[in-house]
């Protein structure tokens, strides 16, 4: 495992995670409070700053906006990073931060339009506990994965965490890469996640050793741009 420090990251969120987060090597969960040790919880860690942009103003000028023909969406939430967004080193910030960006897109008035009546409440938690871990994640430019935590394995981590068998974690992450972006979700999620430095970019391997990756993104990589 590469670490660039190993200051431990501790951030209090408005809700309480999962105590069963506490599995994992390097996290511990005592409700509202998660700490993370980047020598345990990382199988690399490389890069301790992010792109991040004020919550609030992306919910206030960028989520109303609407793409034209002159402009797509993408290229609107790229204009918003580029005038608004900061690099941070403080990991908390961008838990936050990621915290409010997963509550936004994965809440719970969607469901029913879905069509998975397997999919509940309880699992678009998951999926927003699941997301906020996996915001400290990070792509460089040039494609060299530099931070890699647990919840890069998508589905290896969740069923460890929440005890799901094969069948519903398999379907948990279909949602999470794409059953749960309609177009008008997608347009959504691109939106939002201008607080993220644009970062549409995940790992979605299901355990460590495999090669297969899925990578989305606007232009920017993890929020970085060029």
């Amino acid at each position: 495992m590469t670490t660039t420090e190993t200051t431990a990251i501790t951030v209090e969120l408005p809700t309480a995670f999962d105590a069963r987060w506490s599995r994992l090597p390097g996290i511990r969960v005592e409700g509202r409070r998660i700490t993370v040790d980047p020598a345990e919880y990382f199988f690399r860690f490389e890069s301790s700053t992010w792109l991040v942009t004020d919550w609030e103003l992306v919910k206030s000028q960028l989520l109303d906006v609407n793409e034209t023909t002159e402009s797509a969406v993408e290229q609107l939430a790229l204009d918003f990073i580029q005038q608004h967004s900061q690099s941070t080193s403080d990991a908390a910030r961008v838990l936050e931060t990621a915290y409010e960006v997963y509550a936004f897109l994965f809440r719970d008035e969607h469901l029913a339009g879905l069509g998975l009546p397997q999919i509940t409440a309880d699992h678009l938690r998951m999926l927003r506990e699941a997301a906020t871990l996996m915001a400290l994640n990070k792509v460089e430019l040039d494609g060299h994965i530099s931070n890699v935590g647990p919840c890069w394995f998508f589905p290896a981590a969740t069923s460890v965490v929440f005890d799901l068998d094969d069948e519903m974690g398999g379907l948990l992450d279909e949602v999470y890469h794409g059953g749960w972006f309609n177009e008008h979700r997608r347009i959504e999620s691109i939106k939002a996640h201008a607080a993220l430095g644009g970062r549409l970019v995940h790992g979605c391997q299901s355990v460590p050793d495999q090669d297969r990756r899925c990578r989305r993104a606007l232009r920017c990589v993890d929020g970085q741009l060029p």
